[in-house]
């Protein structure tokens, strides 16, 4: 296997993913700031132009986070991060799914709507009057994310998860592009913490 990597808190991700794994996969960065990702070369590999992707051992290619995560579980299942029961596997797609949609998304948009206009608006349709409001969605969401978390270790209760590296990344992401996590929110503000202690923090 290989994988495509580069800036960006979907590569860093699944690359905290196969850290957890104990995984070693050789990896080539695409330079996605010079628009390497837009290139031919990278197109065929993954027609939407992101990163990261997977070349899988029989030269195909998979792409999106949660497809490589879960590919990934499926040939190396130990230690689980999604879950080693269908009721656990179903835990943490459901979470992952929430963070996902109702977070990771308006985040990102915020930023490529804004503070990443420049790099993105001849890439990707960009709406900078609607930035403000998923700045805004994203942080309310956040504080929900706060409230459900109340009394757990981690996304699943304690169970180090898919969903905990979904939500640690963007978290991260934000912090880094106007949209830091705010401090009312302890729970998670704790949870960061133990989180970034994690030796694939540094992956």
């Amino acid at each position: 296997m290989k994988l495509y990597d580069s800036i960006g808190p979907n590569p860093r991700l699944v690359r905290m993913f196969i850290a957890e794994k104990g995984l070693t996969i050789p990896t080539q960065t695409i330079d996605i700031r010079s628009g390497e990702n837009r290139k031919p070369e990278h197109l065929a590999r993954n027609p939407h132009g992101q990163t990261p992707t997977l070349e899988l051992d029989d030269g195909s290619f998979l792409s999106e986070i949660t497809a490589i995560c879960e590919y990934l579980e499926e040939k190396h299942p130990t230690p689980p991060l999604i879950g080693s029961t269908a009721e656990e596997r179903a835990e943490c797609r459901m979470w992952t799914r929430r963070i996902d949609l109702t977070i990771c998304e308006p985040l990102a948009n915020g930023f490529r709507f804004s503070e990443g206009l420049r790099m993105f608006k001849d890439r990707v349709p960009c709406f900078p009057d609607a930035a403000p409001g998923l700045k805004q969605m994203a942080a309310h969401r956040l504080q929900w994310m706060n409230e459900q978390m109340q009394g757990k270790e981690f996304v699943c209760g304690s169970r180090f998860t898919m969903a905990d590296l979904f939500l640690y990344g963007w978290i991260d992401f934000g912090a880094q592009v106007g949209q830091p996590l705010a401090p009312g929110n302890t729970v998670l503000v704790d949870w960061h913490k133990r989180i970034a202690a994690r030796p694939s923090a540094k992956a």
